[in-house]
């Protein structure tokens, strides 16, 4: 078992004027799915800003940092977009195993399920959970890796969210 180590929000880098952005700085695309199986890609998000997470319900460290994005969910999900992509391999997650989850803990925030592990595959995503900080320009300003707990969360939000 790997030690926990304290999560850190990386500092955002310096980008260019908004206007002109270079699409290499653009989050990498990627589509995943709701419930009803409904495809969404990353850039229809694009416009406002976005907390993009990666989570598996049997993950415990997913599972201490989801009433924080839950909270969070609930006092910014009108001007952020919370994308919280779970893990969906087939086997150790399933869409039913998941979903069960969400329902069960009464979380509020909307789930998507990475049923091809393209988006896992785009974001180098080898341990879980991690977040990603996207402002409304769909550029990748933040991350934190590992649990974040409520003032980490906030602190990411806060490079994307004036």
């Amino acid at each position: 078992e790997p030690k926990e180590t304290v999560p850190a929000v990386t500092e955002p880098a310096e980008t260019e004027p908004k206007e002109t952005i270079d699409p290499s700085l653009l989050a990498p695309d990627f589509t995943v799915y709701d419930k009803a199986g409904n495809a969404y890609k990353l850039s229809d998000f694009f416009g406002k800003p976005i907390v993009l997470n990666f989570w598996a319900s049997w993950c415990g460290p997913c599972q201490s940092e989801m009433p924080d994005f839950d909270a969070a969910y609930k006092k910014y999900g009108k001007d952020i977009h919370f994308v919280m992509v779970n893990l969906t391999d087939g086997s150790y997650e399933t869409i039913n195993s998941a979903s069960s989850f969400i329902a069960r803990m009464g979380y509020s925030f909307p789930v998507y399920y990475d049923t091809t592990e393209q988006a896992a595959y785009q974001y180098g995503t080898s341990s879980i959970p991690v977040t990603f900080f996207i402002d409304a320009q769909g550029v990748l300003v933040a991350y934190g890796s590992g649990a974040l707990d409520a003032e980490t969360l906030e602190t990411g939000i806060g490079y994307i969210y004036p």
